[in-house]
């Protein structure tokens, strides 16, 4: 018996060494220029036939398709380009999460409706003291605040 638990002791070490890192259940969003229904079917089925991939959805007024699986980003953006396609990650966010979404880093006229673009740059949602000042006037936080409105 103490032969055969350091048998399974042994094997359990080397199966845990052979183990992948499994991937993650994620949502890549791509923006893909589609111009028909054909664009639209041909980006679809390329998408599809990604190993790992469980979903492809398409919207085609906003250019954007969402692929929900186990696929790696990279492979997803290179498969969408590999049809021909000008592609690229979606870089777009919500307009109510960006502190200044008119701010020419940040505003995008070929945005969809409700978004903007997505900005790294902190410089950009840093208020400067005058602007602070005009903010926390109208505010209901502060005490001192303008009881007219």
């Amino acid at each position: 018996m103490g032969v055969g638990a350091t048998l399974e002791y042994f094997s359990d070490i080397l199966r845990s060494k052979k183990k992948k890192k499994k991937k993650l259940l994620q949502t890549v969003d791509l923006k893909v220029r589609m111009d028909c229904e054909g664009c639209e079917l041909k980006i679809k089925n390329a998408l599809s036939s990604l190993k790992g991939v469980k979903s492809v959805d398409i919207n085609r007024k906003q250019n954007k398709a969402s692929v929900t699986g186990y696929a790696d980003a990279k492979k997803v953006l290179k498969k969408a380009r590999s049809t021909g396609k000008r592609a690229e990650l979606w870089p777009y966010v919500p307009y109510n999460l960006v502190a200044h979404p008119y701010a020419a880093q940040v505003y995008d006229k070929k945005a969809p409706s409700g978004y903007v673009r997505k900005s790294e740059n902190t410089a950009i949602t840093a208020m400067n003291p005058v602007e602070e000042q005009y903010t926390t006037m109208f505010s209901d936080d502060n005490p001192n605040a303008c009881s007219i409105m």
